[in-house]
């Protein structure tokens, strides 16, 4: 699995699963995941530990849902628009994939707000 679009599709079906260990499995050793939160910056995780425990409690909430409304692929990455359902709420946002040897290298993630 090279081209990215298959990346990012088999990370989203690995996320959609709630499914942390075949997610990490996508992703480069040295991945890095910019967070929405918190404002007006988000946090920057950086490697498979820091990126793993900043998804964790995502994971556990098997009653949320990530919804793909939109998929841009790029020549070495993929743009998403999706929305987050949990609850009673939701939020609607972006994430920039950049994928690297068949794999995950930046998830860098956006939400209107």
């Amino acid at each position: 699995m090279t081209e990215p679009i298959d990346v990012v599709t088999a990370f989203g079906d690995a996320w959609g699963a709630h499914d942390l260990d075949a997610t990490m499995a996508l992703v480069t050793d040295d991945i890095v995941f910019d967070a929405t939160g918190p404002a007006p910056d988000g946090t920057r995780h950086v490697g498979k530990d820091a990126v793993a425990a900043a998804w964790v409690a995502i994971f556990e909430n098997t009653n949320s849902e990530f919804t793909v409304e939109d998929t841009i692929a790029t020549a070495d990455g993929v743009v998403q628009l999706w929305r987050y359902d949990w609850g009673d709420g939701h939020v609607r946002g972006v994430d920039v994939f950049r994928v690297r040897d068949g794999l995950v290298a930046e998830k860098l993630s956006y939400v209107k707000g």
